[in-house]
């Protein structure tokens, strides 16, 4: 592995999307930057595996069509809490698409543009534009951190004022035909004391479950928690109960602190989870992550700072973020289930509303060369 020294150009730590998307944005603008992913290969993350149209957009202005690889369209969400149930159109169509699949294919896309990437490459601490790895001591001029939910020593997230206590759980499923047939163009989420879950189709006739549940009931499921809570769950049952798990066992992430943004100037780029952490329901994640990765190698390619990329992310994501996740509180709890499945059953464009509230704003998007 190549030592980058100063003058010698951009190192990314994490081949995620963030982190694929700025390679890929670098090298198109004529730099050559050095991507550093820590896993081997394609692998599977805890993730919603909605790609949003915003997200789509981003990804075709890298030059990459992420239709190409088989996802399951989706332009319906179906609430559920309980008995009470409400459906409404999304006011885009997205993708059910894997992270595996996706992010394997952007990676590749960076690397045929120019970018170098370096796989099986661990970070292991980060002190200023220094990087220690498993191959080895790097400097560079720019250090764009993108290593998502996971923290790098020495460059810790402030987690102060976050929602930290819910843990994730992720499982694709071979479903039966009745329930590919009830989500078909759907995404729902079930509402339920503690958490809240996600059920998706994604390519392959395959369904994604990805579900949030807060540590105290957690700890009373036993050694099984995601099973108990489908068994636990009428309407998860009903979806999944007798469908084949395809993962010998769930994913499984805990601590993510949904409504960080980072705000200390550290001198690094911090791209995707580093720099702000959207709750997951809202299925802006990903885009948010893909901007911010098109304003930080704008940045670089620009000769700007840090801080100057920082106040531009802030402008254009924090509210979003804030919202978001005051939603999640509220939505969360006993009587707030009740009200956001009642109120869009009533009024169907209140889902409008709050996609609106909580996504990367048109203007944002404008100011970053895309049009949605």
């Amino acid at each position: 592995m190549r030592t980058v020294v100063a003058g010698g150009g951009s190192v990314i730590a994490g081949g995620g999307l963030a982190g694929a998307a700025a390679a890929t944005r670098l090298a198109q603008g004529g730099a050559r930057p050095l991507l550093i992913e820590r896993t081997a290969g394609a692998h599977d993350k805890v993730c919603g595996d909605f790609v949003s149209t915003e997200a789509q957009a981003h990804l075709a202005a890298l030059g990459f069509d992420a239709g190409r690889l088989g996802g399951h369209p989706i332009g319906r969400v179906r609430l559920t809490a309980g008995a009470r149930r409400a459906e409404a159109r999304l006011p885009f169509t997205a993708l059910g698409l894997t992270r595996r699949r996706l992010d394997a294919a952007l990676l590749d896309h960076a690397a045929a543009v120019g970018a170098e990437v370096a796989r099986g490459v661990a970070v292991r601490q980060v002190e200023g534009k220094r990087l220690a790895t498993s191959g080895g001591d790097l400097t560079a001029d720019a250090l764009l951190l993108a290593t998502g939910k996971h923290d790098v020593r020495g460059a810790g997230r402030d987690r102060s004022g976050t929602i930290d206590r819910l843990i994730g759980f992720k499982q694709y499923f071979r479903a039966a035909p009745a329930t590919l047939a009830a989500l078909a163009g759907t995404i729902e989420i079930v509402l339920f004391d503690g958490g809240y879950a996600g059920v998706q189709r994604v390519e392959e006739g395959l369904v994604n479950l990805c579900l949030l549940v807060d540590r105290a009931r957690f700890d009373t499921a036993g050694g099984d928690p995601m099973g108990l809570l489908i068994e636990r769950e009428p309407r998860l049952a009903r979806l999944l109960g007798d469908a084949a798990r395809q993962l010998a066992r769930p994913l499984a992430i805990g601590g993510v602190p949904y409504g960080f943004v980072h705000r200390a100037d550290d001198g690094l780029f911090r791209l995707g989870d580093q720099a702000g952490v959207i709750p997951s329901f809202t299925g802006d994640g990903m885009s948010i992550a893909l901007h911010s990765a098109r304003l930080a190698a704008d940045a670089v390619l620009a000769g700007a700072t840090p801080a100057a990329y920082r106040v531009a992310f802030r402008r254009d994501c924090v509210r979003q973020i804030g919202r978001a996740t005051a939603l999640q509180r509220w939505a969360t709890a006993g009587v707030g289930r009740r009200l956001v499945v009642g109120g869009i059953g009533l009024w169907p464009g209140l889902l409008g509303w709050a996609a609106a509230a909580t996504r990367v704003p048109p203007a944002a998007l404008a100011r970053a060369g895309l049009g949605v």
